[in-house]
């Protein structure tokens, strides 16, 4: 896959229309591992597929608070580093 890893391909072809409709995804994918209804292979499969999305809505997050953080920079001319709502300092 052109000078992509295995774990950027599978990122690229992971990556959510938005980071709801990727956190709602990964939910579905916990319940139905949860359900013990899958077989090994499915079950596999399944988890793969979340680690991957995991991680790409971690990336998500990541540019949007380095985003905040530039905005914060513009906004007062110096720059303040400040965690986001939610986050644990």
């Amino acid at each position: 896959m052109g000078g992509y890893s295995m774990t950027q391909a599978n990122l690229m072809t992971t990556q959510p229309a938005s980071f709801d409709d990727g956190l709602d995804r990964l939910e579905t994918l916990v319940q139905k591992l949860e359900s013990g209804h899958l077989g090994l292979e499915d079950a596999l499969r399944e988890f793969e597929d979340g680690v991957n999305l995991s991680k790409a809505l971690q990336l998500q997050l990541a540019d949007a608070q380095r985003r905040v953080e530039v905005l914060k920079q513009g906004l007062g001319g110096e720059y303040r580093a400040e965690p986001l709502e939610g986050e644990l300092s």
